[in-house]
């Protein structure tokens, strides 16, 4: 005999919430995933378990800013823009201006 297996259609919770995560992760939901239910369950597993690709790590924390701004004034000079923008910039102006 053969086996049939049938593909149980997505809930419509969780195709929102598998697009949500796509865009916190900034990557695509494929299409073959959203048709069978426990495909789209095995993908939003995975995708719930990825750290979200975010803009703020690379931001400099608010203690690199205020000790920038405190070497700043002693050193009577302004901390760049773009140093405010990266954090690796900020750490390389702060061990300029040491």
């Amino acid at each position: 005999m053969e086996e049939t297996t049938f593909a149980i259609p997505a809930t419509p919770k969780q195709i929102a919430y598998a697009r949500a995560l796509a865009l916190r992760n900034q990557t695509l939901l494929p299409w073959e995933v959203q048709q069978d239910r426990r495909s789209l369950s095995a993908w939003i597993d995975a995708q719930a378990r990825m750290k979200p690709a975010a803009a703020l790590d690379s931001l400099p924390s608010s203690r690199q800013v205020a000790f920038a701004e405190r070497l700043a004034r002693i050193k009577r000079r302004a901390v760049p823009n773009e140093c405010f923008r990266d954090k690796g910039l900020m750490s390389k102006w702060i061990d300029g201006n040491l």
